[in-house]
């Protein structure tokens, strides 16, 4: 499915469908209509596409400068959001990269159920297919700034649209795969955004192995999403980007955060993408783990049987350290 085109079936299976509204009964769908009424533009965002009928998942697409094309995002809420008259802490959760991901990825892996009864709201944004959570060096096909966008219009836009804890302690960042790279990326990077930092199957090293990171970024950036343009700069990269986006280089960022590693130790050896990339993913988060050791920063780790895809168990523990981590709702 297109993430800059969904049609409105995949939109409806998004949010859950209408079952779920009826099942709430009129009080709850009247609570949400109410709720969803007083979403609107602002942060560079105006709301080109919307989907309120469920009462836990939303869906809206904005129009932004910082993106060529509308970028969407999912919001989960949690099942007392319309009548608690709580606020609450946010999860963002990033998806990986490739054709087949977007902001629907983490609804697939079923997140409405890993969340169900837990006092928390999950944002789940569109990233691009091989958008790295980057403002790119270059780019052939107009602007695509994610780093802008996720950072400097998307969560302050969550905050005034939501019940949230609009501080350190409130909010918390999480991805797989390319989002997990990104995860670590922004929790290092504005440093006080995230209190808590999680990466499933995430590269936490750009300069490993002769940089194979940071060309993995140029090389499939350019094939899918800037025409050629790239993320750190070819055939000479832009040195201070990477150094400032490289989990590796910013270790004392991620002191006095909770921070939590999951990496396969078996990947599939006919697959060749999944070989190589969670072979990467794992020597890169060793190589990340060694030096928080050395600098006694607490992390979560776990290696565990399998290559590159979401752990729904690990999913499901997160989520709930990541619930003790934060401020309580």
């Amino acid at each position: 499915m297109s993430a800059q085109n969904p049609t409105r079936r995949s939109i409806l299976k998004t949010a859950g469908g209408l079952s779920a509204a009826m099942a709430m009964g009129g009080a709850g769908v009247l609570a949400g209509a109410s709720t969803a009424s007083a979403v609107g533009d602002g942060h560079g965002l105006r709301i080109v596409e919307r989907w309120e009928d469920d009462p836990r998942m939303r869906y809206y697409r904005f129009q932004t400068n910082a993106i060529g094309w509308n970028p969407a995002v999912n919001v989960l809420l949690p099942d007392d959001y319309h009548w608690s008259g709580r606020t609450y802490p946010v999860v963002y959760l990033l998806h990986g990269g490739g054709t087949g991901q977007d902001f629907i990825t983490f609804d697939r892996e079923r997140i409405k159920d890993w969340t169900a009864g837990k006092p928390i709201i999950a944002v789940m944004p569109d990233g691009g297919h091989a958008g790295w959570y980057s403002n790119p060096v270059s780019s052939n096909v107009g602007p695509r700034n994610w780093e802008d966008f996720h950072i400097h219009q998307l969560i302050p836009w969550i905050d005034a649209n939501f019940r949230t804890y609009a501080e350190y302690d409130g909010r918390a960042v999480s991805g797989f795969s390319m989002g997990g790279f990104g995860a670590l990326k922004y929790a290092a990077k504005y440093w006080g955004h995230f209190a808590s930092v999680s990466s499933h199957s995430g590269p936490a090293s750009l300069r490993r192995d002769n940089g194979l990171v940071a060309h993995w970024a140029n090389a499939s950036s350019a094939a899918l999403d800037l025409n050629g343009g790239t993320i750190y700069g070819a055939p000479f990269w832009d040195e201070a980007r990477v150094t400032a986006d490289n989990p590796v280089q910013r270790i004392e960022s991620y002191r006095n955060k909770r921070v939590f590693l999951v990496a396969g130790t078996s990947p599939q050896p006919l697959d060749w993408f999944d070989s190589v990339n969670e072979r990467q993913v794992l020597a890169t988060q060793r190589e990340f783990r060694a030096v928080l050791g050395n600098a006694g920063i607490p992390h979560e780790w776990y290696e565990l049987p399998g290559g590159h895809f979401i752990r729904h168990d690990m999913l499901d523990r997160d989520i709930n350290g990541i619930i003790d981590r934060l401020r309580k709702a």
